[in-house]
């Protein structure tokens, strides 16, 4: 029997209940194909455009296994798409499903996640719990890869492809559900993981791409469309008099502000009297942080107008915000970076791709995005439920630019996809990896689970030749030690492996672990100097830079100004002077004027930096004992960006360090004094006001 509406799926009725409650009622095509094979525990990819519904596939599969006492692991490649798939599954608990959710700390073992029938995770915490042999990994039955074309994604690609092979390697049994955009070698990834391949062009908005030039949308199905005028700014308009939404695609934060703020006065007109309102409380969440920054405000002012801008730069709740009111259909049009397109599901009537070359920083030129970037992007177009039918536009300056990107974009299919395994940095980190948890510990083991890689399978052969000499690379330093036919990791290497940095890392903390400073920013620039941090650039603005350096100390010996890595070494520099300026409680509004950041890649930068710190704190255990008390005091200091004095009252719930900055020089210097004072004396400090007041007096009792 076909199966064509949800009732027909053979699986727990109160599963079905809860779905229908959500609308959810007919099979989309793709889904009524891939459910009879994904239930009958057999692997499947599924590669099909975005919205056609693949969530639903894998979450049938993974609630059925639950209630069959089958335990599952939900694999995506960032956290807010963890965050997201989480949110979904919670209506489940109520059947008693255990749904658990791990993305941060990358050195522990997770036991608290072996209570739950379904954990959530990124690929990194997924290999840094292989790493730290939590035992339930080896009762999963049953994992889901979403979003497994990233398998072409350099930084992230290895980890997610070398999951997968251990947890098959582990358990040969174990079924996997890959979920896909629309890839050209989708069989090729069906291949190597044994899997049936369904692919499908089904949308269940019919998309239609054009490709504007002069006043007209030359659409591919021959169809033209008049609007008044020729720019991305009179296709937002004619949208939004069409009572649609526009998402505009463009090839860089600055882009992203400037052209969302151009669009307030167009598109404020399209607002009515009752979103108005709406807006402002839009804006007012945006503003609530402890520190209103720059950035915050002008997101503010472009929310209050009906247009928003998105991109990394963006804090985590700045980005919920605008994706939020947006999905209601408040916010008129979200101006965004390619961030928003890999992300979360936020589809409009109609997408415009502004730009389709963007700066590439390592090719030092400007270079075009790949067309399975435009076409995940044109994806986002339709909204299923509001729109019958959506639009991704790119945009033409003369009649040969609309001829190359109707034949280059339009009507080109998208790229393969390749392995990234064979890097050295990947081969680094996962080798070791393999030795330290002892995974495969001998020649044969080592190449044996290299061929179950989709690398191997790809190029029908193993980079022999770079295992063996990155594993040189390991005996030499340190990391691992011969004995016979097996290499068995040294406590260095243990270490290294089960603090999740790159070998490389470890090397540049121990050197600088060598010398002595009891003076913060030596160690901050030591791991600014490891491949874990990716630094800031340096711009002709940065002259101060090396003005400021003189007056430093360094734990790590500074090339000579005529070195090929001078620049990189003025990279470091910079990115350690940023985390100086952030324990020293220099505002963030400062710090985005000077470094030229967002608050999104502030918080990025701290974080790991509180990470590499936690890692070189573990590494003086073994190499400078003494280093310890000082790197404990600047992880903390880090976390909560203050200086010293200021410790004991950001640890308060609710008091971040602008409030613990004004109620210390309201003389409330410590948990003592704020024990002895009245609620009105600690509301009466500026920034603080009575709930919160309340809520410090609670805490200290």
């Amino acid at each position: 029997m076909e199966w064509k509406h949800i009732e027909d799926i053979p699986v727990d009725e109160e599963i079905i209940k809860i779905f229908r409650e959500q609308g959810i009622s007919d099979l989309y095509p793709p889904q009524a194909e891939a459910l009879p094979s994904a239930l009958s525990g057999k692997n499947v990819v599924l590669s099909v455009p975005t919205a056609s519904g693949k969530s639903l596939v894998a979450y049938l599969t993974i609630l059925d296994a639950a209630i069959r006492g089958k335990k599952s692991m939900y694999i995506v490649p960032l956290r807010a798409l963890a965050s997201e798939k989480w949110e979904d599954l919670q209506p489940f608990k109520k059947l008693g499903i255990k749904v658990g959710i791990s993305t941060g700390d990358l050195d522990s073992k997770g036991s608290h996640l072996a209570r739950n029938d379904i954990v959530v995770c990124t690929s990194e915490k997924a290999d840094s719990l292989l790493r730290h042999g939590a035992g339930w990994l080896n009762e999963v039955e049953v994992v889901v890869a979403d979003e497994i074309h990233l398998i072409n994604d350099s930084s992230r690609g290895p980890t997610l492809e070398v999951v997968l092979s251990k947890l098959r390697m582990m358990n040969p049994e174990i079924q996997v559900i890959a979920l896909s955009a629309t890839i050209q070698n989708a069989e090729e990834i069906a291949e190597w993981l044994d899997a049936r391949l369904i692919q499908s062009e089904w949308r269940p908005v019919p998309l239609r791409e054009g490709v504007l030039y002069k006043n007209k949308i030359y659409f591919m199905d021959e169809g033209v469309k008049e609007i008044d005028g020729n720019r991305a700014n009179h296709l937002v308009s004619d949208i939004l008099s069409e009572k649609g939404q526009a998402l505009v695609f463009v090839n860089s934060r600055r882009s992203a502000q400037m052209f969302a703020e151009s669009l307030k006065e167009e598109v404020c007109n399209f607002i009515t009297n009752e979103e108005k309102k709406e807006l402002g409380k839009a804006k007012k969440s945006v503003l609530s942080g402890e520190e209103k920054n720059i950035i915050s405000e002008k997101l503010g002012e472009c929310i209050e107008n009906g247009v928003a801008f998105h991109h990394a730069g963006l804090s985590n709740s700045q980005r919920k915000v605008v994706e939020s009111f947006f999905k209601k259909g408040i916010l008129k049009c979200i101006v965004a970076t390619p961030t928003l397109a890999a992300g979360v599901n936020t589809p409009a009537r109609r997408v415009i791709i502004k730009d389709i070359w963007r700066y590439s920083s390592a090719d030092g030129y400007m270079v075009p995005i790949p067309i399975m970037e435009v076409k995940q992007a044109m994806g986002r177009a339709g909204r299923p439920g509001y729109d019958s039918v959506g639009e991704a536009v790119l945009i033409a300056k003369n009649d040969r630019e609309r001829e190359r990107l109707m034949n280059e974009y339009l009507n080109a299919e998208v790229e393969p996809i390749y392995s990234k395994l064979g890097s050295e940095p990947s081969l680094r980190i996962h080798v070791l990896a393999l030795i330290a948890t002892n995974f495969a510990v001998t020649w044969e083991e080592i190449s044996g689970f290299f061929e179950k890689t989709f690398y191997a399978h790809q190029m029908g052969m193993l980079p022999e030749e770079k295992i063996g000499s990155i594993i040189d690379f390991l005996e030499e330093n340190g990391f691992v030690i011969k004995r016979g036919k097996r290499w068995d990791a040294t406590p260095f290497g243990r270490k290294t492996s089960s603090l999740y940095i790159d070998p490389l890392s470890a090397l540049k903390m121990r050197d600088a672990l060598e010398g002595r400073s009891d003076e913060s920013f030596p160690y901050l620039h030591a791991i600014c100097s490891t491949p874990d941090m990716r630094c800031l650039y340096v711009s002709k603005k940065d002259e101060w830079i090396e003005e400021r350096m003189e007056t430093k100390d360094f734990l790590i010996e500074p090339p000579p100004s005529f070195s090929p890595d001078y620049e990189w070494f003025l990279a470091e520099v910079k990115t350690a002077f940023m985390l100086e300026d952030w324990i020293n409680e220099v505002s963030e509004d400062e710090i985005i004027k000077k470094y030229q950041v967002g608050p999104g890649d502030i918080h990025n930068k701290v974080e790991t930096a509180e990470w590499l710190l936690h890692a070189m704190q573990e590494l003086a255990r073994i190499f400078n004992f003494d280093a310890v008390p000082v790197l404990t005091k600047l992880i903390v200091r880090i976390r909560y960006g203050c200086k010293e004095e200021l410790l004991n009252l950001v640890q308060l719930r609710g008091i971040g360090r602008v409030r613990a900055r004004a109620l210390y020089k309201a003389g409330l210097k410590s948990v003592n004094d704020l024990k002895k004072a009245s609620i009105e004396r600690i509301a009466g400090v500026r920034h603080i006001g009575k709930g919160i007041a309340k809520s410090i007096k609670e805490q200290v009792g």
